[in-house]
């Protein structure tokens, strides 16, 4: 620490003049400031601490506030007013074509498993895409199937249909639409006939489409 007993050629600054230099120095620096850094830089003779103490008093009940960030001070916005601070972003999320397959067949299908989400797309689905239409909130768990170990299935949630501006599941294009666009295998889902598979009407499971 610098010697205060020390002889100087100079005055110290007038303690209103020290606190506006550990307000600027506060308000320039991007980190907390400790005591010592502020000693270091103001003249000699300077008290920051009761610099400081001034300052505080001055900032209570402002929009900025001096606080105490361990063993360093530096200007922070109040609590009260941290809301204003906040800034909201739309992030636009590409889907993957592994993903989009994905969600069609379970669109299409629901109530449907996993494994057979792999027969109709013919090769595997990695957890990654199921994991991500679940974050997005676009598909969710549906009733767990009354075959042997019980599979899960997944549905489409009221959040997709939001996104797309429909107000079912019976709204989507038709299957023949799907499949022009690329969107899905022409093979039929194991279990129904063809016919069934590409008639446009909705399939079956679909009245359990939002239930619990």
């Amino acid at each position: 620490m610098t010697d205060k007993t020390a002889p100087s050629l100079f005055d110290a600054p007038p303690i209103a003049e020290q606190e506006r230099m550990v307000e600027a120095i506060l308000f320039a620096s991007p980190e907390p400031v400790s005591l010592r850094e502020m000693e270091e830089r103001m003249p000699h003779g300077c008290d920051p601490a009761e610099a400081l103490a001034h300052l505080r008093r001055r900032y209570e009940g402002r929009g900025v506030r001096v606080v105490k960030v361990g063993e360093a001070w530096a200007l922070r916005t109040a609590p009260d007013l941290a809301f204003l601070m906040q800034k909201e972003t739309v992030e636009h999320r590409k889907l993957s074509r592994a993903a989009i397959e994905t969600l069609a067949i379970i669109a299409y299908h629901q109530p449907v498993t996993r494994a057979e989400i792999e027969e109709i797309r013919g090769v595997a689905v990695s957890r990654g895409t199921i994991d991500q239409l679940l974050e997005m909130d676009w598909i969710r768990f549906g009733r767990r199937r009354m075959t042997p170990g019980r599979p899960v299935t997944f549905v489409v949630t009221p959040e997709f249909l939001d996104q797309f501006g429909l107000e079912s599941a019976r709204d989507l294009p038709g299957l023949k639409e799907l499949r022009a666009a690329g969107l899905l295998d022409s093979r039929p889902m194991p279990g129904t006939d063809r016919e069934e598979d590409e008639a446009d009407a909705s399939l079956s499971g679909q009245s359990e489409l939002f239930e619990e």
